[in-house]
């Protein structure tokens, strides 16, 4: 099948080596405590059907690793063995033995949808709805201010100059002093993040991304064709070592992170982290692309500043960050930026021109109202996603109390623990059921992995959560599909 002709493509050689105390690491010890050979070959293919370790990524050396878990290398060399024989491991002599997943494993992708009709509850889309009173005073504001636009052609690649100062300003508010010749506004964080992209990276350069993470960034870097290095997020966060690691032995052009109540996970990267991967960043001449769409979302701590302000004067030359009103306001808006110094700024707009010429200046009149009005509304959202927050975990608690989670500080996702990799399959009957879930491989930096995961958004009215429950225990009990579901949409939000 064409589908294993392209793991095979891939998997020739590995892209990186873990050392054998990285790997011992990152493994989960069997209950007695002591690795056999079983239990070790289980636990290396689970850190990397959860990501926490890459595809094509070279394993220690038996002696090394064996050394590492106080264990006989004759274990070592008969766990890599089982890993060979179950294609979770490839070994070429004088290459090593590295990371692989059986032929025939399921690529990333959503679950194909069938049929028509039936009503469905979707949590693809990771957006609550527009602030109806702010969004139409908004809107008003903006009428009366369009006609003064009206007289001009309209073009303003750069973006309103209104605009552009208003977002400086709230930069500065929040820690990080910033010009408006250092904001370039865009359609959505997402052309910022691809503008960056197509400026910095070309077909066959590394990049080095969170794994998971959000999964239309994934999309846009294969769609440059770019090499994604992936670094794992666990629940417990981020590796510095393991970034830096990453940074010194790939040298990626680039490197996207998503610190602010990371996507999918809502993990917040604390202060000093923040400090050692920019500096680590800054050693290897590392453009760092970060994702701060998410910052304003807020729920149990108080809102993290700016990631360039804790970089310091140096390193923040090297980083371009992005944000939008799509998930503190509305993301139907499509109003983003990128924030970065003014050389760079310009050369991101030169890259735009050729894509869409300029935003739309209704838009960003409107974008403009809302930034004057945006420190009350925060709050108020603040306070109905923690409502809804716990309407998703009370009935998921309910109805499936052998699920598990971190609750997040922030953001908007919980990321479900289903404790068998079962996501995929469940994702596709829950459709059936009425509910649209996405399994956790579509937020994978490699196929096949994640595949224990699910990502569900509380952006929904809270009564919602009682059904959707309900739903997905059905799907997941095995009973009968009760609901012909429509042609939905394919995208992620």
């Amino acid at each position: 099948m064409a589908q294993g002709r392209v793991v095979r493509s891939v998997v020739t050689v590995a892209d990186r080596v873990l050392s054998g105390r990285q790997l011992a690491a990152l493994l989960t010890p069997p209950p007695e405590g002591r690795f056999g050979y079983r239990e070790l070959a289980r636990a290396v293919r689970e850190t990397l059907l959860d990501g926490r370790v890459a595809l094509r990524m070279r394993l220690p050396a038996e002696r090394e690793l064996a050394t590492a878990l106080g264990v006989s290398r004759t274990t070592v060399t008969s766990a890599y063995d089982l890993l060979r024989e179950s294609g979770y491991a490839h070994s070429r002599q004088g290459a090593g033995t590295w990371t692989a997943l059986p032929e025939g494993q399921s690529p990333i992708g959503p679950a194909a949808i069938h049929g028509a009709g039936g009503e469905v509850i979707d949590f693809a889309l990771a957006a609550p709805e527009a602030p109806a009173g702010l969004l139409a005073e908004a809107l008003a504001v903006a009428a009366a201010e369009l006609p003064r636009y009206a007289t001009t052609q309209g073009y303003h690649p750069y973006g309103l100059p209104e605009l552009r100062a208003a977002v400086a300003e709230r930069y500065t508010a929040r820690g990080l002093p910033t010009r408006p010749e250092q904001i370039l506004v865009t359609t959505g964080a997402q052309q910022a993040l691809a503008l960056a992209l197509a400026l910095l990276g070309g077909p066959g350069d590394r990049v080095l991304a969170e794994n998971p993470s959000y999964t239309n960034a994934l999309d846009a870097m294969r769609g440059h064709r770019l090499r994604i290095t992936p670094v794992p997020v666990t629940e417990s966060g981020w590796d510095s070592g393991l970034i830096d690691a990453a940074l010194r032995q790939t040298a990626p052009r680039l490197a996207y992170l998503i610190p602010d109540f990371h996507n999918p996970t809502g993990r917040l990267m604390p202060e000093e982290q923040r400090r050692e991967v920019a500096g680590a960043a800054r050693s290897t001449r590392t453009w760092l692309l970060v994702d701060e769409t998410l910052s304003d979302i807020a729920l149990d701590v108080p809102a993290p500043r700016p990631f360039a302000a804790s970089a310091g004067p140096g390193a923040a030359e090297q980083i371009i960050s992005v944000g939008s009103l799509s998930k503190s306001c509305w993301g139907g808006l499509r109003v983003g930026w990128a924030r970065a110094s003014s050389r760079m700024v310009t050369e991101l707009a030169r890259v735009r021109i050729t894509h869409d010429l300029a935003g739309s200046v209704l838009d960003q009149l409107v974008a403009v109202a809302l930034m004057d009005r945006i420190y009350p509304l925060l709050p108020r959202r603040a306070e109905e996603l923690r409502r809804r927050r716990d309407a998703l975990v009370t009935a998921l608690a309910r109805h499936v109390p052998e699920w598990r989670w971190t609750l997040p500080p922030g953001g908007l996702c919980l990321w479900i623990d289903l404790g068998r990799p079962i996501a995929s399959q469940l994702a596709a009957r829950a459709l059936g059921h009425g509910v649209r879930v996405e399994g956790g491989a579509r937020f994978g930096v490699d196929p096949g992995t994640h595949e224990h995961r699910l990502r569900i958004p509380y952006t929904l009215p809270p009564e919602v959560y009682e059904t959707a429950a309900e739903r997905l225990a059905a799907a997941l009990a095995g009973a009968p599909a009760r609901v012909s579901v429509p042609g939905l949409p394919e995208w992620v939000a």
